[in-house]
């Protein structure tokens, strides 16, 4: 599985700690920016080109990063294939992976410390999606307004 890395300012340190662990855990991953930090950078610059590369790419998985999570979830939802989940906890990283199928984990900088969220960027990408027919025929269903869009 490849692993997209998208950040603007507000994220951007907390994108590269993701960086190191990711490498640590054997994930292959691309930064797709941002490459420094810079104050007036804004979310959806950084946002969209993963949830397109995401969302264009089965198996894959991206990982948002910017300081309320809220932005980047907003444009990530936007992109055809892409289910972007704002998770705040393991807990709610492993729903949108085990329920909803979410391939695209946000995260807040501003409200998550690096220990909690190494806990969800780990929990995000280690749980599979489970195939019982409810949570399939709702992820389907997600997918038929992909098409209709």
């Amino acid at each position: 599985m490849k692993v997209y890395l998208g950040a603007d300012h507000g994220g951007y340190k907390l994108k590269e700690e993701i960086k190191t662990w990711l490498a640590e855990w054997h994930f292959e991953f691309q930064d797709l920016g941002a490459h420094t930090y810079t104050p007036d950078d804004d979310y959806p610059d950084f946002s969209w080109p993963v949830a397109v590369k995401v969302g264009s790419m089965q198996g894959s998985m991206g990982v948002l990063i910017c300081r309320s999570g809220q932005g980047e979830s907003i444009v990530a939802n936007k992109a055809k294939g892409a289910r972007a989940a704002l998770a705040w906890n393991d807990k709610t990283a492993h729903a949108a992976r085990n329920d909803d199928d979410a391939n695209i984990l946000c995260l807040a900088a501003d409200y998550t410390s690096i220990p909690e969220a190494k806990k969800i960027v780990h929990t995000f990408l280690t749980t599979p999606f489970d195939p019982q027919e409810r949570f399939v025929r709702r992820v389907n269903k997600v997918k038929k307004i992909d098409i209709n869009l």
